[in-house]
């Protein structure tokens, strides 16, 4: 197996159903990666050494996914000199704005780039782009997918003008 150069973590395993859409990503891509739960509350130790160690690891972006208080983002970041991309998770009465907020208000000097709630999809894609820079490999497939998702566009405007809306509907239900 090669070595990750993409570290996914999330705070809690209730955070999996939405993180595995950024794996699920990572791994059409063929990038390499590793996915674990890294509480920044509840093992704060474990967090702080699995961003300290990031680098000589070989891992090259973090995605750090976050519900609440969603400190994981921001502490990975504190410690790593690694793009680390935070997606905040909606699984509070908050409906995720808790989440956003502590992720988009870092300080000055300790920046998490942040995804929509619940968008680790847009984060796995975001982190191979960066990747993508110094990978040729890696950009020409997000140019790949990226031409796939206009393709699926096209398709379903020819399909609407074809069947109009009412037949549109009936076909999509």
């Amino acid at each position: 197996m090669l070595r990750p150069i993409v570290g996914i973590v999330m705070g809690s395993d209730s955070d999996l159903p939405v993180m595995c859409k950024a794996w699920e990503i990572i791994n059409e891509f063929d990038i390499p990666s590793e996915i674990s739960i890294i509480s920044a509350h509840r093992s704060l130790e474990k967090a702080i050494a699995y961003a300290g160690s990031a680098v000589d690891r070989g891992l090259l972006v973090i995605i750090a996914g976050a519900g609440g208080a969603a400190h994981l983002p921001g502490v990975i970041a504190a410690r790593t000199p690694l793009p680390v991309i935070g997606v905040p998770i909606k699984n509070s009465s908050l409906n995720g704005l808790d989440a956003l907020f502590s992720m988009v208000q870092m300080p000055a000097g300790v920046p998490v780039a942040t995804v929509a709630i619940n968008g680790a999809k847009n984060a796995a894609i975001l982190a191979a782009q960066i990747i993508g820079v110094s990978e040729p490999a890696v950009r020409t497939k997000i140019e790949n997918y990226k031409a796939k998702l206009a393709r699926e566009v096209e398709s379903k405007a020819e399909r609407l003008t074809k069947l109009g809306v009412e037949g549109y509907l009936e076909v999509r239900d």
